[in-house]
């Protein structure tokens, strides 16, 4: 038996001469060997030291070994448990094989390269077994660390988490921050969870929409306007600048903004003061940016929307959000969400989305996102009577022809490239100017995430590995292996 291997065995027989010749067997192997010459004795070791395999003889005084074994098995499930047994016994023993109480049986009197390459065997197996065990804790911490909703999102999707720790991470901050994403996918949502999640979440939340104010009039929406300034500048006003001091400002669509304005917003990033239109005094205000576009900003800045020196200016924090067809079942949830609303409202009965229209929602693309969905589900309410929201209204509300929906219910969805790198959140996220939060190169392997989960643990123990593996719920053995397979 290799020598690099570190492992836990426990031979119990009621024969002293039996334990002596395994113990001979195997020593220098780098295997620690216990031994009792009890069951009871046995499941007292068993109670101090965690091992990787059981060997028990079959017939002892006081607890056999099947029944020995059946209690290690109960207890100890991850322990690998092998029965040492004579040709006669064999029926009791391939019985405890199939119901699952033991795992092997050695044979006796035994060959002694065959008695090694089984423990070989159970040794790989046995870590087998505690690799699954270590997969399913750390699977089990990352479905508890995620958030089922997260203030006003709706929507447990991976993608989605990355937005909800980057929210949290970044909420207290004074630092700007850029949101990118295709139209309807919710960057308002994210700018105002921003704002209620910071030390400004008292003060104003003030959201301009660049595309939605012409250009003449967007100087005066943001820094105001002094009487008589300008035609129809009838009275002094306060602009979005003044309305947001202490509090956060969201330009929306900042690429539609005129570009000579942008040279002013530059200016009164870097200086916190502005003028009103037709004013000559310099006002100074406490403000933290959020901007957004759904415009690529390289692509804007290349075409002219958007100025260099401005996006590095906003863009110290950036956040992407996922269109609806990267966010896994989000879309169900939300539409069911919508079909409440709207049933509300319009005083319609709907109880909710039948099993093929669910399928049609998961499966359609959305290519306006979760505005569209809203859109859809509204008309969709408007338009049918409940109880059920079926998959044909939904086609009827999307245009799809026969075809096209029946090649969606029958569409066995691909998982994306989030829901296959999954990478746990629960390690803070190193923000700087040049962070594009959707970068695949932050995405480790389930290899480096469960390295830096031991590393972190034994780290925190003081290299305390039997206590690491205690906090872990893994065998200390299975903590000796990885590293010094990492020392290989």
């Amino acid at each position: 038996m290799p020598n690099e291997i570190s492992a836990c065995i426990l031979f119990v027989d009621d024969e002293p001469e039996i334990l002596t010749a395994l113990t001979r067997l195997l020593r220098n192997t780098g295997v620690t060997l216990y031994t009792a010459t009890s069951a009871e004795k046995g499941l007292q070791i068993l109670e101090q030291q965690y091992v990787d395999i059981v060997i028990s003889d079959k017939n002892m005084p006081g607890m056999n070994g099947m029944e020995f074994l059946q209690k290690v098995a109960v207890l100890w499930p991850e322990t690998v448990r092998i029965m040492l047994t004579a040709y006669t016994e064999l029926n009791d023993v391939i019985s405890a094989i199939n119901s699952g109480r033991i795992w092997s049986y050695m044979k006796k009197p035994w060959d002694n390269e065959e008695l090694k390459l089984n423990i070989q065997q159970a040794l790989s197996y046995s870590e087998v077994l505690a690799e699954r065990s270590l997969l399913r804790h750390t699977l089990d911490q990352v479905q508890t660390k995620r958030k089922r909703n997260f203030m006003k999102f709706i929507g447990q999707s991976t993608a989605m988490q990355f937005v909800y720790d980057a929210i949290e991470n970044c909420a207290s901050s004074h630092a700007s921050v850029f949101i990118t994403g295709a139209s309807g996918t919710g960057k308002e949502l994210v700018a105002d969870a921003l704002h209620k999640l910071s030390p400004r979440k008292d003060k104003h939340f003030v959201c301009l929409n660049c595309a939605a104010i012409p250009s003449e009039l967007m100087e005066s929406e943001i820094f105001g306007h002094v009487k008589g300034s300008f035609s129809g500048a009838v009275s002094n006003r306060d602009g979005a600048a003044t309305m947001a001091d202490g509090g956060t400002l969201f330009l929306d669509e900042l690429g539609e903004m005129d570009i000579g304005l942008q040279a002013k917003i530059l200016r009164f990033i870097q200086t916190g003061t502005f003028q009103k239109v037709g004013s000559n005094k310099q006002e100074k205000v406490d403000i933290r940016f959020v901007s957004a576009t759904n415009r690529e900003p390289f692509k804007a800045i290349e075409d002219g929307h958007l100025r260099e020196d401005l996006y590095y200016r906003l863009n110290v924090i950036s956040i992407n959000l996922p269109p609806l067809k990267d966010r896994e079942n989000d879309a169900c949830q939300i539409a069911q969400y919508f079909l409440n609303r709207f049933s509300d409202i319009e005083q319609k009965v709907f109880v909710g989305l039948s099993s093929d229209a669910g399928t049609l929602v998961n499966n359609y693309s959305w290519p306006g996102n979760v505005r569209q969905l809203e859109n859809t589900i509204h008309s969709a309410v408007v338009m049918s009577e409940g109880p059920l929201l079926t998959a044909q209204i939904l086609a009827r509300q999307l245009q799809l022809s026969q075809d096209q929906m029946t090649e969606l219910l029958n569409k066995r969805r691909s998982p994306s490239a989030l829901e296959l790198n999954y990478q746990p959140s629960n390690k803070a996220i190193n923000y700087s100017q040049n962070n594009v939060f959707d970068d695949t190169s932050s995405v480790r392997s389930l290899a480096e995430v469960e390295r830096s989960a031991i590393e972190h643990a034994i780290c925190v123990c003081d290299d305390n590995v039997v206590k690491a593996a205690s906090l872990l719920e893994v065998s200390p053995s299975t903590l000796y292996r990885k590293v010094q397979q990492w020392q290989d």
